[in-house]
Parts: C-alpha cells; structure tokens; sequence
C-alpha cells in the first residue's frame, strides 16, 4: 500500500512538472495572447470577479455557463494574492493537471504487470507536446491542445469527457456493481451537460455508439452495458433539464450554429486550417504524432485484453472521427468544437498500460532520470511562466488609470472593452456597447447597462467606425497607444437598447 502511495504520489509531482513546463512555454508564445488578452478568454475572470463582489447578476451567457471554471477561477482570485495575469497562468498549469487526473482515472488501477502512472504521464507530456508546437494568437487557428490552457475555451468539458470514458471503463471491470461509480458517472454527466451542452456530443453521443455495439456483441456484460448507457444518458437528458432556471442567462442557446446546408463550406474551412497547421516542420510532426496514436488506438482495439481496455482503445479513435464528421455535416465554423482531435487519441497510450518489458534496474534508472529532469524543468519553469504573465503593457495601463481616476462611465466595443474592463478597479466603469452605442448584452453583466448614458468611448484598431450624433464631438482625444479615449466632458451619449 505504501509503494502504490508513494506511486500515485510520485506521479502527481511529474504530472505538475510537465503541466508548468507547458504552460509556461505556451504563456511565452503568441498563444499567450489567448491566455491573457482575449476578449473571448476573460468571460470567466469578469464572472468570478462579478461573484466575490457580491454584486447583483444578470449574465447573459452564450450556451456554455462555464459554472465549474468560473467557481474554480473565483475560489484562486479569493485563495491567492496574484493579480490576473497571474491568475490566469495558475489556472492554465491547473487545468493540465486535472487533465492527468481524468487520464490517470482512465488507466485503471494498478495492477500486477501494469503501469498506469508510467503511462498517464506519457499521455500527458504528449498532450503538452502537442501544445508547445502551437505558437498562433488567432481563436481561429486549427491548435486545440493549447486550449485546455485558458479558462475559456471547454477545459472543464475535456476533463469531464475524459472522467466519463474513465468511470465507464472501472464500471465495466468490476465485477460487482458500483453504485459509487454510477452515481459519479451521473454526476459528471448532468453537470457538465448543465454548463456546456458539446459534452452531449463529445462524450454521450460517442459513447452510447460505442456501448450499443459492445452490447450487441457481448451478451455476457449486456446488461451491465445497457445501465451503464442508461444512467449516461438519463443524467445528460437531466443536465437539458437543469439548464432551463438559467435560461434568463443564456443569451444564445447555440441552435443556430447549425448550418447544415453549410457543410461544403465547412469542409473548405477545416481543411484551410489544416493547410495552416501543416505550414511548419513542429507542427508537421505534432499531427505525424496525432496520427500514430489514432493508429494505435485501432490497434489496441484488436488487441484489447478485457472490455475496459477496448472501450478505452474505441473511444480513442470513434470520438474525434464521429466529431469531425458531425461538426462538418452540421455545417459549423469553430476550430475550438474538434478538440477531441487532439486529446481522444491520448487515450490509446492508457488503454492496456502495460509494464515495458526492460531490465527493472533500467527502468528504475530510467525514471529516476527522467524524475529528477521533470524536477529541474518544473523549478526552472515557474519564473518563466511568472515573467509571461507579468509582462507590462503600459497601454493597458495608460487606460485603466485614466478610467479609474476618471470615476465616470464610458463606453467601447466588444473587442475593445473587454480587456481594460477586466483590469479596472470597477469593471462597470466601462460598458460594452456596438458601434452605434446600443447595448451589447453578450458575456457580460445585464446590470452594467442600467446606467442609461456614458461619457466617453474608448477605441482600438477591432473598433468599427462609431455612428453617432452630429453633435457628440470629443472635447479631447487622449492617447493611450493601441487605445484612444474620446472625452466628451459634461455631455453624455445616451445608451441605445440592450441586444445580444
């Protein structure tokens, strides 16, 4: 007991090396863009900070909620004396390793002649390789893994996805009946369909296709596999349910990202980002390295010694292949929907984690070696993952110290307003509105618009030309770098109606 201790201890402390090591050279790319600066990114720092103050709430959300990154995010900002940024990067080294935990779940339990912490790490340095070859600023780019680092972009789903593969498997290998494991399953299922609908398609949809095969052709198990289905499915089905008290905050329940009609151009869109992935040598290998374990998956599929193991192995091929296909017939145009591409395949290396068959004094040398450079790279990293995040924009700054000293209300666009909203003492000193000063009610709190009128607009190059009155001219432009801030003094620009 104390050896497999010591194991699990061990593994975690590698899994936290790996996780800085990742995020701290991502947060150094252009990716640290995502991480910090983009309006998309900062939904769930602006919710966290609408929770611990208190305030009152009028979200209007898109169809994800983002619940478990939001309280986890607030539970840092009140727990941890960083400022944002700093958060931020904490957050994203976080979120790799609730990644290894989902993995390490999905490995089994140790067994004699087996490795699952061996293998879990694997699978998660892989992912971290995958993410340190993905250097785009752009939402848009074809570079999933590097995701899972922002607090934005379905980390809490991949984790859930993963969970649930992980507690169906143990649900399988055992041979009595786990109410524990079915109650968590159920949990995580109606939960993470609460907060963001995609886990229905990442994880029951597959799922359920691949359970209704096993069942046909294991009649042995097939009533286990048929409640197992059911509790998936009744828990995701109650999760639509638990979604209709929110309803006043989901602005976009997501329907009309469907597009069916559209599934030629969709075809053309994924397969130009894919020119764009393949562009470069280290992201050449990183998709060689997606396709090998795709190929393995199908191997170990044949050659899974148990249920559990080819559950596993299916999943790992089945569910970003049944993705990918779904995401072009619906016609959708959102690089951030085929995450599984990119983490599924991970489940090929914890299908059957065997024991590699080397002299026990070379593994052991092995692993002590590799340890104490995870070690080193860790230590070394955090420095470097604090710089990232400390990096000084004095245009940021120039804007939010005029806005804070200003103690008045202003107003800019989405792309523009939502970062230096973030970083002012009151994020409500700047309201987002569209370009002809009407409310713009999206990932924001309904209450900023109470107001009724601003008296001054901040812009940017992403500002669209601002239609306003004749006679709603600045008395001053004050320039603070990327930003301008047109002070209109005493006169004030009334808000227009809220939309979304």
């Amino acid at each position: 007991m104390t050896r497999a201790w010591a194991r699990e201890l061990a593994g975690w402390t590698a899994a936290a090396a790996v996780s800085l090591i990742t995020a701290a050279t991502v947060a150094a790319s252009g990716r640290a863009e995502l991480m910090f600066r983009d309006g998309d990114s900062l939904i769930v720092a602006l919710v966290a900070r609408s929770l611990l103050s208190a305030e009152k709430l009028d979200w209007a959300m898109s169809s994800v909620l983002f619940l478990p990154e939001s309280a986890g995010f607030a539970a840092l900002d009140a727990a941890l004396p960083l400022g944002v940024n700093s958060l931020f990067a904490v957050s994203g080294a976080l979120n790799l390793l609730a990644l290894y935990g989902a993995i390490r779940l999905v490995a089994g339990r140790s067994r004699p002649g087996s490795a699952p912490v061996a293998w879990s790490l694997i699978a998660l340095a892989a992912f971290g390789a995958l993410a340190m070859t993905e250097t785009s600023p752009s939402r848009d780019a074809l570079e999933l893994a590097s995701l899972q680092l922002t607090t934005t972009y379905y980390s809490a789903t991949v984790v859930a996805v993963i969970l649930a593969v992980g507690i169906m498997r143990r649900m399988l290998d055992r041979r009595a009946r786990g109410v524990g494991l079915a109650v968590a399953l159920g949990a995580v299922a109606l939960v993470s369909t609460l907060t963001n609908p995609l886990f229905a398609v990442w994880a029951t949809v597959p799922l359920m296709f691949v359970l209704c095969v096993a069942a046909l052709l294991d009649a042995g198990r097939r009533v286990r596999i048929l409640t197992s289905s059911a509790i998936l499915v009744g828990a995701t089905g109650l999760g639509f349910l638990a979604r209709i008290p929110f309803a006043a905050w989901i602005a976009n329940t997501g329907a009309g990202y469907a597009k069916p009609e559209l599934w030629l151009e969709s075809i053309t869109y994924y397969g130009g980002l894919l020119a764009d992935r393949l562009s470069t040598a280290p992201c050449v290998l990183a998709s060689l390295m997606t396709l090998a374990l795709v190929a393995l998956a199908v191997v170990r599929t044949v050659r899974a010694p148990d249920v559990g193991s080819r559950l596993v192995a299916v999943m790992a091929w089945v569910m970003p292949l049944l993705v990918v296909v779904g995401a072009i017939a619906l016609g959708t145009h959102a690089a951030r929907y085929l995450q599984p591409v990119v983490f599924a395949p991970l489940l090929a290396l914890v299908a059957a984690p065997r024991v590699v068959t080397f002299p026990v004094r070379l593994r052991r040398g092995a692993a002590a070696a590799a340890g104490a450079l995870l070690l080193v790279g860790g230590c070394l990293s955090i420095p470097r993952l604090a710089d990232a995040a400390q990096q000084s924009d004095s245009d940021l700054a120039c804007i939010t110290e005029w806005v804070d000293a200003s103690g008045r209300i202003g107003a800019g666009q989405f792309w523009t307003v939502r970062l230096p909203k973030l970083h002012l003492d009151d994020p409500s000193q700047l309201v987002q509105v569209d370009h002809r000063l009407n409310g713009y009610a999206w990932l924001v709190n309904r209450t900023d618009f109470e107001v009724g009128e601003v008296s001054f607009l901040v812009e940017d190059s992403q500002t669209v030309q601002w239609d306003l009155p004749e006679s709603a001219v600045p008395d001053r432009v004050i320039d603070c770098g990327r930003y301008s801030i047109l002070d209109f003094g005493a006169a004030s620009l009334p808000l227009g109606p809220a939309h979304s």
